[in-house]
């Protein structure tokens, strides 16, 4: 469906002032004044909206469960989840080389999209108005949320484990590095000194192959022997 000056499909919201939204849509590719600064205010905007909302919705979550459950709706990969539902890339005004290369599908632009035309939202109608369509589009997301406790980190998750339990933290060790500089691979042990256990592997980063490597030791079952 095509859009008209003042509506974007998929997003009920008529704008007063039609320049906002082809504010919204131009990439930094087409012109000087583009979508940047909107993207800041509706950056904001969607994350004031989505911490309320989580914090009525889960009265018994602590701090630091809302705030992974909100990180888990603000972060890109899911803005741009969003924004191809809504075929946001089929209205971006871009550069020709952008344009030519991809630029419409490319996730980091459609994020960037979605949040200016929230940011173009709340110009043109306040900040209610901005709330709704919020809530309206990311009515399946906020749907679908998991547990919060399964969003923690899998070396969060073996180190609470063991906290829990009153036994030693696990300890992470390097034990390889290789390959070219822009593409090494790190392989890292990690071990439960109580019991003498350990699990091996491998990642793009020493941070990556920690994780992986603990989530080798709670997936084995061994976490929770003495």
């Amino acid at each position: 469906m095509p859009r008209t000056d003042d509506r974007l499909p998929g997003i009920d919201h008529p704008f007063s002032d039609p320049s906002l939204l082809a504010e919204a849509l131009t990439h930094r590719s087409r012109s000087n004044r583009n979508n940047e600064r909107l993207e800041f205010l509706g950056d904001a905007v969607l994350n004031f909206v989505i911490a309320a909302d989580l914090y009525h919705q889960r009265p018994d979550d602590d701090e630091g469960s809302l705030s992974r459950l909100r990180s888990r709706v603000v972060r890109g990969e899911t803005l741009a989840r969003v924004a191809k539902r809504l075929k946001l890339g089929d209205y971006l005004l871009m550069g020709e080389g952008e344009l030519k290369s991809g630029g419409y599908l490319r996730p980091s632009i459609l994020a960037d999209a979605l949040e200016a035309v929230l940011g173009a939202v709340y110009l043109d109608a306040g900040f209610d108005a901005a709330k709704r369509v919020i809530r309206e589009i990311f009515a399946p997301v906020m749907h679908d949320l998991p547990d919060a406790e399964s969003l923690k980190d899998p070396k969060t998750r073996l180190q609470e484990w063991l906290q829990g339990r009153g036994r030693p933290l696990p300890v992470y060790e390097l034990v390889a590095e290789e390959g070219a500089e822009h593409a090494k691979r790190f392989t890292v042990i990690c071990r439960l000194e109580d019991s003498g256990f350990q699990a091996e592997a491998t990642g793009t980063s020493r941070r990556k192959a920690e994780q992986a490597a603990a989530e080798s030791v709670l997936s084995s079952g061994e976490a929770g022997r003495p």
